[in-house]
């Protein structure tokens, strides 16, 4: 009998999957560090970023500490005081990574997708 059947046809039925990218330690990517990197790109500011997610700064840093401790290089450079104030870029390596995972993750959900739909409908 396929899935769908056993199914209650008044229900709406949704299959999720996240990806996420970890080491043995700690999360090193996903969905919510992937936006607070691009929010850091838009506004030039942890700090700025993390009042857009609605998270403290701290949680921000600790975040962007973790993930610059999993690369050979910075994906996050920060610049404290001076001449026209501090400031945070997400690097070259860090935007080559935001596109890497942008990439893996739209063949990720392609497949996704059509993996739950053969399952529904067998």
């Amino acid at each position: 009998m396929p899935i769908k059947d056993l199914l209650k046809p008044e229900k709406t039925f949704r299959i999720t999957g996240m990806l996420r990218i970890e080491s043995e330690d700690d999360r090193f990517l996903g969905p919510g560090r992937l936006e607070l990197l691009e929010n850091i790109i838009e506004t030039g500011s942890i700090s700025q970023a993390a009042k857009q997610m609605g998270m403290s700064y701290k949680k921000a840093w600790d975040l962007v500490n973790s993930m610059n401790q999993h690369t050979i290089k910075p994906i996050v450079s920060t610049q404290t005081g001076g001449e026209k104030g501090g400031g945070t870029i997400v690097t070259d390596e860090g935007k080559q990574l935001i596109a890497a995972f942008k990439k893996l993750h739209e063949e990720f959900q392609a497949s996704f997708d059509e993996k739950i739909k053969i399952f529904l409908q067998s």
